[in-house]
C-alpha cells in the first residue's frame, strides 16, 4: 500500500505557528512520527507540503498515475476556500482522508466550512500528530 500526506499552508511552520492550537512539533517531527508508524504497518509514505494552491492540486494529480492507494490531506486553510482541491480530488478518485490537528469545528464561524470533505472517505480533526495515523488506518481498513 502507498500512501501520499499532503500538507497545505503553513504546516511547514509548525512549532512556530500558533503552539497553543497546534502544538510544539515540528513539520519535520510529523513526518518521521509518520514514516516510524508506517514502517511498523508495511505502508510505503510519501509527502508533499506546499503553500501554493495549483502544487497541491498538481500533486494529487500525479497521485492518479503514481501509484498512490490513499491520500491523507491537511488542506490547511484551503479547507473553506477551495472547490479546486475538492475537484481535483473527486478526479482522482483515490480514497482520500481529510485531517485537521486542531479541533476546527470549536474554532471560527469560517473555519465550519470544508469544501473537500465531500470527497473525503472521513474527516479526523482535534487529534493533533495522532490524527494523521488515525487516517493512516482508516485507508488501511479501506483494504486499499
Amino acid at each position: 500500500m502507498n500512501i501520499l500526506v499532503i500538507n497545505g499552508p503553513n504546516l511547514n511552520m509548525l512549532g512556530i505557528r500558533e503552539p497553543a492550537l497546534y502544538g510544539t512539533g515540528t513539520y519535520a517531527a510529523l513526518c518521521e512520527k509518520i514514516t516510524a508508524y508506517c514502517a511498523q504497518k508495511g505502508v510505503a509514505v510519501s509527502f508533499y507540503q506546499s503553500n501554493h494552491e495549483g502544487c497541491l492540486i498538481d500533486r494529487i494529480q500525479e497521485s492518479y498515475s503514481d501509484g498512490t492507494d490513499g491520500i491523507v490531506i491537511n488542506p490547511a486553510a484551503y479547507t473553506h476556500t477551495s472547490i479546486a482541491l475538492l475537484d481535483a480530488v473527486k478526479a482522482v478518485g483515490i480514497p482520500t482522508v481529510e485531517v485537521h490537528i486542531s479541533k476546527v469545528e470549536e474554532r471560527e464561524d469560517f473555519r465550519q466550512v470544508s469544501y473537500i470533505r465531500q470527497a473525503c472517505i472521513a474527516t479526523i480533526t482535534g487529534k493533533g500528530f495522532d490524527g494523521y495515523l488515525e487516517a493512516i488506518d482508516t485507508l488501511m481498513e479501506k483494504k486499499l
